[in-house]
């Protein structure tokens, strides 16, 4: 057996995002480096009123069932996103060993826009009025739940919450089940959906979001001279992860392998990273060093790129440090703006077509680097590249960050 047999690999794909409901839509959107953000009727009137919610989908429609009633949103969009991802992977629960298959769906937040509604209730007509069941409703673990139980998944079934690299940490989580043996399968990603004034309303006030109200499709732009902040997006991503043997055995398609997962913390501010990079450095050297690969070896990077002075400049300090080959860099957050829990998931699927595709998105609305940045930034148009190795990069607040290590099967 090689060493690509025993490592991990990706058979299956499946999102719901501001730029598409599912794979190829996505890719297309991505691909076409258009932001998604537009004006939201529910936060008129709020100093940021706009944001990239996920547009030309009825939710409960697609979910379908009885049980459909019991979800927040967020579980909603990680239950689509599961159900395609197994799908593309061509397995079943009527066939699998469910003792066997693992869910890791990492959130952040979970259903607050539950709590706010019930919170009114309570103010407007008293105890009597709250639902019964906000809180299994509302709390975060309520996706990998409901994943669980429509996929009868009955092995480990966890809900990592590390911000906004919580997406990475459920596949990082996922890579470890496998690599131990102690499943044989595993759905992983993340997802959230927190478009309500209170949150839109907090971040704007600690100056987290960008506040180019007069141009919201020109406001996110990750790495630009002139950015000044994120903008809030919605979404789920998940991602079938099976031992490389095991998937070979049974016929399954290799898109990609994850060869690789870091894990750091900056232990130094609640939101704010180190601005050296340091402590994002050690993720993704844990990353490479799990892969067998030097920095060199790496072709290209997903960034985080979360459009925010802070991160786009720490992150510039990473890469131009650590990857001085200058491997091409994009980040989807220019289109889909910032999707919180579901943003690490949702570039890991994205670095997962470039391998496949040999194409890299360009970052939209990115006209100039700041004076001195020496990045290989892809701007305008999609780029033809041979993507063999790739590393996708996922901090959070709290300090948190996540290195991803993929390889073209």
């Amino acid at each position: 057996m090689t060493q690509a047999d025993m490592g991990v690999a990706v058979t299956g794909v499946g999102l719901v995002t501001p730029a598409g409901a599912d794979e190829h839509t996505f890719w297309e959107g991505l691909c076409a480096g258009r932001s998604m953000a537009r004006r939201c009727d529910d936060l008129a009137g709020l100093p940021v009123d706009f944001a990239c919610p996920v547009d030309g989908i009825d939710l409960d429609l697609v979910v379908g069932g009885r049980s459909v009633w019991r979800m927040g949103r967020f579980v909603k969009l990680a239950l689509i996103a599961a159900r395609q991802a197994v799908a593309d992977a061509g397995l079943s629960p009527e066939t699998w060993d469910g003792s066997r298959v693992g869910v890791v769906v990492g959130v952040g937040v979970g259903g607050v826009s539950l709590l706010v509604d019930n919170v009114r209730k309570l103010d407007d007509a008293g105890p009597e009025a709250v639902s019964p069941l906000l809180v299994p409703m509302m709390i975060p673990n309520a996706a990998a739940g409901e994943v669980a139980i429509e996929l009868r998944a009955q092995g480990p079934s966890l809900a990592p919450a590390t911000a906004c690299a919580s997406g990475s940490t459920a596949i990082a989580v996922a890579r470890d089940l496998l690599t131990s043996g102690r499943c044989d399968t595993v759905v992983a990603g993340g997802a959230e959906s927190v478009l309500t004034p209170l949150v839109v309303a907090a971040f704007a006030k600690m100056g987290a979001l960008s506040t180019r109200t007069s141009d919201p499709a020109g406001a996110s732009r990750p790495f630009a001279a002139d950015r000044d902040g994120f903008v809030l997006g919605e979404g789920a991503a998940m991602l079938v992860l099976e031992r490389t043997a095991d998937a070979r055995a049974r016929g399954g398609r290799l898109r990609a392998l994850l060869t690789g997962a870091g894990a750091s913390t900056d232990a130094r501010h609640p939101t704010a990273p180190a601005p050296d990079g340091c402590g994002a450095q050690q993720a993704v050297e844990a990353a490479l060093y799990e892969a067998g690969w030097t920095p060199r070896d790496v072709d290209h990077i997903n960034a985080h790129g979360t459009s925010t002075p802070l991160n786009d400049a720490m992150e510039t300090e990473l890469v131009s440090r650590l990857f001085p080959h200058r491997p091409s860099l994009t980040a989807a957050k220019g289109v889909i703006g910032h999707t919180l829990a579901a943003a690490g998931a949702i570039e890991a699927v994205a670095t997962v077509l470039t391998l496949e595709h040999g194409v890299v998105p360009p970052i939209a609305n990115l006209d100039a680097l700041p004076d001195g940045w020496d990045l290989d930034c892809v701007t305008k148009e999609p780029r033809r590249q041979d993507v063999r190795r790739a590393v996708s990069h996922s901090f959070g607040f709290g300090g948190h960050n996540v290195a991803l290590a993929f390889e073209r099967a």
